[in-house]
């Protein structure tokens, strides 16, 4: 399907087409890049334009350039602009313009990524459903996420974060949703903020995007709820709080196992139910926050609810695995890769779900231990030392038999841990990635979580590398 025209796409950004073309796709990294697709030669880290020969010899159907890099041909299919971000954003705001989809964006401190997985997954059940794969959710993925948009989709999910104050409500107005949802506020990004009222301010921003006649979902149970629904009342919208205490998408309760988390909701006089296949309790609140999405969308709520449930949590947030290290002796254990993110609600959030499981036990009835693998939690501020140092006193960390701790944060927590939980303390994750053998056995039930630059991704690929069976990776 062709996605633009050079035609279409010049009189998007104000651009020159040096030829005619036609692009199935847009693409920012020449390794992912597709025969078809648009290069967009950002500046980042690295200056996109000297990638742009590579992507057009790649089968790139043209590039978004501010000049014509001196290693290009001068007959190259070539778009070129005063300013490469800023066709990106215009190229983003056409894509938005031009599509007949109803748009749910998403924000919030915890679990954005998470939802937004959860979104597809159920409105995929009532229509055709965009939605990045990746988190693009910044000044260049949302407006990437808008420009792969098809005209002709019925629902699209855009996911918008932020690092600093200001950042949200821009991308809001770009992505001008018909339905906004915050998953929660906690305390993540506060280098960059005063408080967590700021966070709660930052976030609510996202209301201020809103289309006429629109929803605006939030959780209803927080501190800093209030400021939440002030934000929403203002933008005009129908406003649709979720939680223990809201009086139109209400938890009723959750029943959490091993193997799953049923959670059970009360919207208006129905009663619903959602099984999460190998999720915590965390996963729960967003999966009511869908239906409350579902709702605002006029959608069948019980078919909404069954939709859910084939969603599960994937590599790097929550996803369980179970690791093979002897067939013959049916020694395994049970791997929780939540390696993709961390901050001090969502940490406590995953060592709940660890304590509240049960470790098997072997063939000789030794029974297994719950392990947690702990990197660095970053952008906490100068509050970052004692907000680490906390978690020891985290009541589910009882439960917890052993810590591991990776990170120079980490270590004012594995200070802090009493002598019989106290593992290793390494500086980096590759140190313990190297000893993974020596971190697990069998029956045990390993946690690895922390936040992306931390690399505690390395010691789940270490622990996998154990598994004798070597399954594929959903995510991965």
């Amino acid at each position: 399907m062709t996605l633009w025209t050079s035609h279409d796409a010049a009189r998007a950004t104000g651009g020159q087409s040096t030829c005619d073309w036609s692009a199935t796709g847009i693409s920012i990294d020449t390794r992912s890049l597709l025969p078809g697709d648009l290069f967009i030669a950002l500046r980042a880290a690295r200056d996109g334009h000297d990638f742009v020969a590579q992507a057009l010899e790649k089968g790139a159907a043209a590039a978004l350039v501010s000049h014509r890099p001196e290693n290009v041909a001068p007959d190259a299919p070539l778009l070129i602009v005063s300013d490469v971000m800023e066709a990106l954003t215009a190229l983003g705001a056409a894509g938005r313009a031009r599509t007949k989809a109803r748009i749910v964006a998403v924000t919030g401190s915890v679990g954005k990524t998470s939802t937004k997985e959860m979104l597809r997954e159920m409105l995929a059940d009532f229509g055709t459903t965009h939605a990045a794969e990746a988190s693009f959710n910044n000044h260049w993925g949302v407006p990437i996420t808008l420009a792969r948009l098809d005209p002709n989709a019925d629902f699209a999910v855009i996911e918008i974060g932020m690092n600093h104050p200001g950042e949200i409500e821009p991308l809001a107005r770009l992505t001008r949703p018909h339905v906004a949802m915050i998953t929660t506020i906690a305390p993540a990004h506060l280098e960059a903020f005063e408080n967590i009222e700021g966070i709660a301010h930052e976030k609510a921003s996202i209301f201020k995007g809103l289309e006429p006649d629109a929803h605006a979902i939030y959780p209803c149970d927080l501190p800093t709820s209030p400021i939440l629904a002030q934000a929403a009342k203002a933008s005009g919208a129908t406003c649709l709080p979720f939680g223990d205490s809201s009086d139109t998408v209400r938890l009723h309760d959750m029943t959490q196992s091993d193997a799953a988390l049923v959670m059970r909701a009360q919207i208006g006089q129905m009663r619903l139910a959602v099984r999460l296949r190998d999720a915590g309790a965390h996963f729960g609140m967003n999966a009511l926050g869908c239906l409350a999405v579902a709702e605002a969308l006029g959608l069948d709520l019980p078919r909404a609810a069954l939709a859910l449930g084939r969603w599960q949590p994937p590599a790097g947030r929550g996803l369980r695995q179970i690791i093979t290290l002897d067939p013959v002796e049916e020694h395994k254990f049970t791997l929780i890769d939540d390696a993709f993110n961390a901050n001090p609600a969502s940490l406590r959030a995953a060592l709940e779900m660890l304590a509240r499981m049960t470790p098997g036990r072997t063939q000789a009835d030794r029974a297994g231990r719950r392990v947690a693998i702990l990197g660095d939690m970053l952008e906490l501020g100068p509050e970052e030392f004692a907000l680490h140092a906390a978690v020891a006193d985290d009541p589910a960390l009882e439960a917890v038999d052993l810590v591991h701790c990776v990170g120079p944060r980490m270590a004012a927590l594995h200070a802090c841990l009493p002598q019989r939980k106290k593992g290793r303390h390494a500086q980096s994750a590759d140190d313990l990635a190297s000893i993974a053998h020596h971190l697990v056995a069998p029956g045990d039930i390993v946690l690895v979580k922390g936040s992306k630059s931390s690399f505690v991704s390395r010691i789940v690929d270490g622990l996998r590398n154990l598994d004798a069976v070597q399954p594929q990776i959903k995510g991965k």
